[in-house]
């Protein structure tokens, strides 16, 4: 006995099937109809460019400079001794002869007690030879005594008298050697650092502290004995700060005409001007001398890409389609401040892509806005 099953699909028939066919392909070409037209290419790609220009590129050398005050005075002690005194602080403003530091000077005191006590008994020798002198004059006159008695009396006054002389010039000498344990500033200035303490040791080599007068001060550069030939006074010094940038400018007012024997370098000095007071003595900084300048490209480090070691830029060309990006390799040389120089590989008047070009490929059309041009080298 066959029993109908009800959800059982029936077949379908030919005519079925077509009319199915065409009503999927109708609706597969209105679905079409309502989509855009097929994209043949990119959409333009917005970038920044700079035109590349021939600017000044300077053949330039960076070394360490020390700055030096025209009016700095170091301290050192004249004498040898104990510090028992230190009567300023660094900072402090002090004139000429403002004591600044105290030597014990009891032994030398001594010293001058002793000399003036013998100088006092030469005095009384001196009295007492004057006397028998002018006494062996009178008699000598007189015919009392002969001139050999009276040539003794003056021998003896006359070696009295140079005695005591002796003994004054080393009263004074002691006296002024006493002076010096008394340490007192030459000139009106700041007082520096002070590296020695109540109760040490100094010597006449030991530093004791530093009198600066505000005001310029001098660049000493030390270049070395090969840059030596090019090395003239009235060369570009630029005095460079912690990022690479122009902190003061100057030229080289002094060249050695001698090299240094242990460090073989030529010392060369160039003005700087302080008065804003942003250096300070001893410090230093590192100094630019630009030897000469000539005619290149330079390019923003950041523009440029590198693959398998060898340098890329993206140029904005003319296509027959509009502007497009190609993609170039360069060859570069040194960085001066944020650019590289170009060795090779872009010429006076490309559009070098400096922004916008990370998702860039070779021929991807591009729509640009044109910087500025890139400053002169020379300036950095």
């Amino acid at each position: 006995m066959r029993t109908n099953n009800p959800t059982r699909a029936r077949a379908l028939t030919v005519p079925e099937i077509a009319l199915l066919t065409t009503l999927l392909f109708l609706s597969v070409l209105c679905g079409c109809s309502r989509q855009p037209a097929k994209v043949q290419g990119f959409s333009a790609m917005p970038v920044k460019t700079q035109i590349a220009r021939l600017v000044d590129i300077p053949d330039s050398s960076e070394y360490l400079a020390t700055l030096k005050s025209r009016r700095s005075a170091a301290i050192n002690p004249q004498v040898e001794g104990w510090i028992t005194k230190i009567n300023v602080h660094s900072g402090e403003h002090v004139q000429q002869g403002t004591p600044l530091m105290q030597i014990d000077p009891r032994v030398q005191q001594a010293s001058v007690n002793s000399q003036e006590a013998a100088r006092n008994a030469q005095a009384a020798t001196l009295a007492n030879a004057q006397a028998q002198y002018a006494r062996g004059k009178q008699l000598f006159d007189a015919g009392i005594i002969s001139k050999q008695d009276f040539d003794t009396y003056k021998t003896t006054y006359d070696n009295a008298l140079a005695q005591e002389k002796s003994l004054d010039a080393q009263v004074r000498q002691q006296q002024v050697q006493l002076h010096y344990y008394s340490v007192t500033s030459p000139t009106d200035g700041i007082v520096g650092d002070i590296p020695v303490h109540v109760g040490d040791r100094v010597t006449t080599t030991t530093l004791l502290t530093t009198v600066d007068q505000p005001g310029n001060l001098d660049a000493y550069i030390y270049v070395p004995v090969e840059h030596s030939r090019d090395l003239r006074v009235g060369e570009p010094v630029n005095l460079l700060g912690s990022t690479g940038n122009v902190i003061a400018r100057s030229t080289i007012f002094f060249v050695s005409p001698e090299v240094d024997d242990t460090t073989q370098t030529v010392l060369a000095k160039a003005a700087i001007s302080n008065s804003g007071r942003q250096f300070r003595t001893d410090e230093f900084v590192n100094a630019r001398i630009t030897w000469r300048s000539t005619k290149g490209i330079v390019i923003p480090v950041l523009a440029t890409s590198r693959i398998n070691g060898q340098f890329f830029v993206f140029l904005a060309a003319n296509g027959p389609k509009g502007t497009v990006a190609r993609q170039q390799q360069i060859q570069v040389g040194d960085i001066i401040g944020n650019n590289y120089v170009v060795l090779s590989g872009i010429k006076s008047g490309d559009h070098v892509i400096v922004a916008g070009f990370q998702f860039l490929a070779d021929g991807m059309p591009v729509r640009e806005t044109v910087q500025n041009s890139p400053p002169e080298a020379a300036s950095h």
